[in-house]
């Protein structure tokens, strides 16, 4: 006797994929995925587009925010080696925001992409936003977060990763 508790294992749901709760399992960081990779590209390319952010003096430039920030970050040290070539640290930022974004939303080398997303947030965090107080109130913080399952599951569903797991797995069937 199980009290109420459901006992059948699987049940047809979209095309034999077992029940309703298997398949929103299965599909539950799809929405994340999609908005960390969106969220990336867009701030790369909102950075590579700015042409007041590239600079290393002025307002809106990742030299002046770094200087802004510089003493009240927790790693100074971290800051001072930006500083040493604003304009080379801010493209660096802007296309390795690319590339995590691209990489999440494809699903390619995505624990990889998704680590390189939480190292980008967490940077951030220790710099830009470390002195926000609330600590809630910053928001890199919820994005390092945000990436953590994603660097644990990576991207089980409609990505390259399990296209070429799948495709390995046929191939090795052959």
């Amino acid at each position: 006797m199980t009290h109420g508790m459901r006992t059948e294992t699987h049940s047809s749901y979209l095309n034999g994929g077992g029940s309703l709760r298997d398949t929103a399992s299965r599909y539950a960081l799809l929405p994340l995925r999609i908005f960390l990779g969106v969220t990336f590209v867009y701030a790369g390319l909102d950075k590579l587009t700015d042409s007041a952010f590239m600079k290393a003096s002025g307002a809106g430039s990742i030299g002046e925010t770094m200087r802004a920030v510089r003493d009240s970050s927790a790693i100074p040290a971290l800051v001072d080696l930006a500083l040493k070539s604003p304009a080379g640290f801010g493209y660096a930022i802007a296309f390795g925001e690319l590339a995590v974004g691209i990489g999440t939303l494809l699903g390619l080398l995505s624990r990889l992409a998704a680590l390189g997303g939480a190292l980008i947030s967490l940077s951030l965090w220790l710099t830009v936003s470390w002195s926000t107080d609330p600590y809630y109130f910053g928001n890199d913080l919820p994005y390092l977060m945000a990436w953590l399952p994603l660097i644990l599951a990576g991207a089980p569903v409609l990505s390259l990763d399990a296209w070429l797991r799948a495709r390995r797995r046929r191939g090795s069937y052959a």
